[in-house]
């Protein structure tokens, strides 16, 4: 079972207008598109039940684990990406050949995500952000 999509989204628009900080995860002073993944989990159930260790911002890493994928299999529910509807913790591919090491929620129209320059924000549901989709999760309930 998978908390409600509504309430996920919500959770994620609390955080619109958080300054991009990379590995951080503080509402209002900064956060990472991880950091915004992990305070719609502190939201939804309180502490996390495990620190992320450091991690580059490269979204170019050619080859290696699919380490955000691996860690999002311990704690959330696997959907196939064709099934990726609002409520949805989205990986993306930011470059062919990599690893996911871009994350977002899904809204009804948009995608909420926090990237360098902009902060959290929500955008437009693009072509773009489909073709890069690579992994979709859902918050357990």
């Amino acid at each position: 079972m998978n908390a409600a999509p509504d309430v996920v989204i919500a959770a994620a628009r609390v955080w619109l207008g958080t300054p991009y900080v990379h590995q951080a995860s503080v509402l209002g002073a900064g956060c990472d598109c991880l950091g915004l993944a992990r305070g719609i989990w502190r939201d939804l159930y309180g502490p996390e039940p495990v620190i992320p260790p450091p991690y580059t911002r490269d979204w170019g890493e050619a080859g290696g684990a699919e380490v955000l994928a691996e860690a999002a299999r311990r704690l959330l529910l696997e959907i196939p990406i064709a099934e990726a509807a609002p409520g949805a913790l989205i990986l993306f591919r930011m470059a062919r050949n990599t690893p996911a090491k871009h994350c977002g929620i899904r809204s009804e129209t948009g995608l909420i995500h926090a990237y360098e320059g902009a902060g959290v924000i929500e955008e437009p549901w693009r072509p773009h952000w489909v073709r890069k989709a690579a992994f979709a999760f859902l918050y357990p309930r």
